[in-house]
């Protein structure tokens, strides 16, 4: 079954940007485009009632749409008007797409659909990968020798999700996946004499990290081997090293363990950074 690339749209700047990202990607992969918007019936319009709202903002989405394919008309476009809640919406939109896009206004909450604990939902929840926008992104960015940037942590196993992401969108993009392992001195209590081994055998600390990532990238530069690689090693804690190369990448890719709260889940530290600060496009990509 073909899995659509699926857009949240709300009128906001951010999500029509997203909806634009959306429809270059798409096409760029041979998929279909759903469009998705949810809205709710309220009150506060006097004479106005589910219908007449409705009609309203049916003649929005129609008029993002619109627009769109007529920038790429080449997309396949099918759109859904939903009335309900937002994230319990897009979360079963997510769960039968490609990938899910939405606006972000960084800096600060997810906007949009994504108002609070709602994003937090969203993103930590899905089991499909989630790509976040700003607002003013443009195709440009997708060219002029900019990377897809993808980090690495771990086994080959823990980012093998998002390295598989990062070179499926690599290589229907023509860029240079650069694959970042970002490594930090362990505490002295952590070494144990079957560590110590490996890293003797290694040759010491960044040499074990350097050939620690080009192991998790074998299997895809087997797979990919139009796709060039450039490999990132750094000492330094992985949110700071991957948002040092975010200026010169067209996306950031990284991979995301919900963890289980009380109040639901919570995306790790590193997504959380980078979705707050990276001014390029950045998709959260769930482990498994």
């Amino acid at each position: 079954m073909t899995r659509p690339i699926t857009a949240g749209v709300d009128g906001t700047e951010e999500s029509l940007a997203a909806l634009d990202w959306a429809a270059r990607e798409a096409v760029r992969q041979g998929l279909p485009l759903r469009v998705v918007h949810v809205w709710r019936f309220s009150d506060a319009f006097a004479g106005a009632d589910r219908a007449t709202q409705q009609g309203w903002v049916t003649d929005g989405v129609d008029e993002a749409v619109h627009a769109v394919c007529g920038r790429y008309p080449k997309a396949a476009v099918t759109v859904d008007v939903v009335e309900g809640d937002a994230a319990e919406v897009l979360a079963g939109a997510a769960a039968g797409a490609e990938m899910l896009v939405l606006g972000s206004r960084g800096h600060g909450p997810v906007v949009g659909f994504l108002v609070g604990s709602v994003g937090q939902r969203v993103i930590a929840e899905v089991s499909r990968p989630v790509v976040l926008v700003r607002a003013g992104d443009e195709p440009v960015a997708e060219a002029g020798g900019r990377d897809v940037v993808v980090g690495q942590h771990g086994a080959p196993e823990d980012s093998a999700a998002a390295l598989g992401f990062a070179f499926r969108t690599a290589a229907a993009r023509g860029a240079t996946v650069r694959a970042v392992r970002a490594w930090t001195l362990p505490p002295v209590f952590a070494y144990s004499p079957a560590s110590l081994k490996l890293l003797d055998d290694a040759g010491g600390l960044e040499p074990y990290e350097k050939q620690a990532l080009a192991d998790a990238l074998a299997p895809w530069r087997e797979r990919y081997p139009e796709v060039p690689v450039a490999e990132h090693v750094e000492m330094g804690s992985a949110g700071q090293v991957l948002l040092s190369l975010a200026g010169r990448a067209q996306l950031l890719v990284v991979g995301r363990r919900a963890h289980r709260t009380a109040v639901g889940g919570r995306i790790g530290s590193v997504a959380h950074g980078v979705l707050h600060h990276a001014e390029c496009p950045v998709a959260v990509v769930p482990h498994g």
